[in-house]
Formats: C-alpha cells, structure tokens, sequence
C-alpha cells in the first residue's frame, strides 16, 4: 500500500495525462474558446465544446505541461483571474445552451503574482464558486493530478465531485502546511498524511462522491484504461444527472456543500 505522500509524487508526474490528453481521448471532439472578454487569454485554462458520443457538453480543465517549456506557456498550471473568468464565461454560455458541464481539476494553487492580485484574484475565485452552486446544468468536477487551495475551488463546485485514483485535493501543499503548522518544511510526508489528501480518505470523508480506477503505479501506466473509465463514468452519471429536475438538482448542489461546511 502507498503512503500518501508517494501519492502526491505520482499526482505530479509530469508523464501524468494532462487536461488536453482528457479532452482529446475522452471526448469523440473537441472546439477550445478563448479569452475571458475583458483582458486576455489565460493559457492555464483550456475549455470549450466537447462531444461525448453524440452528447454536445462543456468542458473545462486546468492544464499543466509534460515538460518546461510547455509548463513556462501553461504557467504550471496556476490560473490567473482571467482564467477563471474565462472558464465561467464558458459555465454560463453552457447554462444558457442547456450542456452539461465537465470540469478537469489539476493545479498547485491560483497564481500568487502582484498583476493576479491587482485584477482581482480572490474576487475571480469567489465568483466562480457561487456561480457554479447554482447552474441550472449538470456539473461534474473531476481532480485528475493535483487539487490545491482556491485555485482547485474555482472549479471544483459542482453536482458530483470525484478523484482518479492517485490524485489529491487540499487546502494547500503538504510542503506548505509542513512550513507553517510544523514550522518546518521538511515534514512534508507526514503533513501529507495528516491532511488527509488522498481520494480514499476524502472518499471516507464525504468530501468527495466516486473514485475512478487507475491502474498500478498511476494513469501515466496505461492512459487508454483511464480514459474509457472516465468515460464510461461521464456517460453514466450525466445521464443520471439530466434526469434531475433543475430544482431539485439546485437544492441537492447546496444540500451537499451545506454538509461538506458543517
């Protein structure tokens, strides 16, 4: 059995499939949108209309890069305000065409810069969050490596929340909270078991809905696996989902954060 920090090392594989790979093998296609309509286009977002065997729906994921070159263009991963804008400008025009809605949850937290901050970072999260508790679409959120602090919760609201296997989901890096609970960085594997991280305990938790399979030593192992699991289980539970009436659905979106909070 591995540890929950030999968890966190294959979460951040850069071999690990990216949003893109998700995208490109999941879905049968896929048309990226761009720009947020106010500043720019954020590179650390991909997102646009995607086809899951004949069913139109939105998808929107957090990519990072295989290598530095591609991590220097994504920015590791770590989205700006206008990144978050732009996924809910996508959110919304998909609400406004009745799609479902898919979210690929895989960062090490928000970008911290001085111009994130100026154009309103924290206000951009906010503002994803209670956007998305009250779609009137199907959503679900899937973390596929690395889920951290607000950047993660920007797009991780939604009716069904689920991990891959071997990834993780927290407030924050367990080198991070090693830095500021244990007043040293270096306790790093055990902040990661402490914190709880890991889809089983979170699964165990109630934070989380459903697990999805990966094979032995990570989705890198055998991508092809990964994909019909996640595909098969997209099928599944959308189907379940449109079958909700939108009130109810809401009601059981706020019911189920509700309880997270308590």
């Amino acid at each position: 059995m591995i540890t929950a920090w030999e968890q966190v090392e294959i979460a951040r594989k850069a071999e690990r499939p990216k949003s893109f790979d998700y995208m490109s093998h999941v879905f049968d296609e896929f048309m990226e949108f761009h720009g947020d309509r106010a500043f720019g286009d954020d590179p650390s977002i991909i997102g646009g209309i995607a086809s899951l065997e004949g069913k139109y729906v939105t998808v929107i994921g957090q990519q990072k890069g295989k290598n530095t070159k591609e991590n220097m263009k994504r920015n590791f991963g770590m989205t700006n305000p206008e990144g978050y804008r732009k996924a809910l400008r996508l959110m919304k025009q998909a609400e406004k065409f009745k799609r479902p809605i898919i979210t690929l949850i895989d960062t090490p937290g928000a970008y911290p810069g001085m111009g994130a901050e100026e154009r309103g970072q924290g206000e951009a999260i906010a503002k994803n969050i209670m956007e998305m508790s009250v779609l009137k679409v199907p959503v679900i959120c899937i973390i596929i490596g690395e889920g951290s602090s607000g950047g993660a919760l920007a797009l991780g609201v939604g009716d069904k929340v689920v991990m891959l296997e071997n990834s993780v989901y927290s407030i924050l890096s367990p080198e991070g909270f090693a830095s500021i609970l244990y007043k040293d960085a270096a306790l790093y594997e055990k902040a990661a078991k402490e914190m709880k991280m890991t889809a089983k305990d979170l699964k165990e938790l109630g934070i989380i809905d459903d697990i999805l399979k990966e094979p032995k030593g990570g989705a890198d192992q055998n991508p092809e696996f990964v994909y019909e699991v996640m595909k098969k289980y997209l099928k599944k539970t959308i189907s379940e989902l449109e079958k909700i009436p939108v009130e109810k659905l809401l009601q059981m979106r706020y019911d189920k954060f509700r309880k997270i909070g308590r």
